[in-house]
């Protein structure tokens, strides 16, 4: 089994924020694949497909953020998911808006959901996508960051946001029939051309 994490808060607060482009992007999958989630048995949500000779789980942790590894270890134990078999599909500050990264191992890079994730597994080698919100609007002092990836994106920003979302749904389909190294030949470091658009 192949099992995508789309990291997020629960709840009709958090929708639409920068924080909950996980969310998003899983959502997306569901839409293409045309399945529902369902509540797990644990604190998460659930849907299952199949993509090629994949089984494939889409699944949203209920944990909010910072405890998103309580639902990971669940579905790894559950289901006996190996952790090259998970994407983690969360956002990040570091990169622009719109630019995706996806890498096999790594630190948290100060993405709390990560880090609760590699805590709770015990390991840092799990794959996973990022999906850049860096915008001119990002607070420089760090103190505010937090404030910033719960606020909504700006008006100007949602083009290129709902871009990245698909691209980001293509990445994950790509690494599930193809493998990672695919993905990551095709997706890393490449930036919408309305990016340019966003900044002064």
């Amino acid at each position: 089994m192949v099992c995508l994490i789309g990291l997020g808060n629960p709840g009709s607060r958090y929708q639409g924020t920068r924080h909950n482009l996980g969310f998003e992007v899983v959502d997306r999958l569901a839409e293409r694949f045309r399945v529902s989630f369902k509540a797990g048995k644990g604190e998460y949500v659930i849907a299952q497909s199949q993509v090629g000779d994949s089984s494939l789980a889409l699944v949203k942790p209920m944990t909010y953020m910072n405890e998103s590894g309580l639902a990971a270890a669940e579905i790894c134990e559950q289901f006996v998911v190996p952790l090259e078999q998970l994407l983690v599909i969360c956002d990040d500050f570091q990169l622009p808006l719109g630019q995706l990264r996806l890498r096999l191992r790594g630190s948290d890079g100060g993405h709390n959901g990560l880090y609760s994730i590699i805590y709770h597994l015990q390991s840092d080698l799990i794959p996973r996508l990022r999906c850049g919100i860096a915008s001119p609007s990002m607070p420089k002092e760090k103190d505010r960051l937090a404030d910033f990836v719960l606020d909504s994106f700006d008006t100007a920003e949602l083009p290129l946001v709902r871009e990245m979302i698909e691209k980001a749904a293509d990445a994950a389909t790509l690494a599930i029939e193809r493998g990672p190294a695919a993905a990551m030949n095709e997706f890393n470091a490449k930036v919408a051309p309305e990016q340019d658009s966003l900044n002064p």
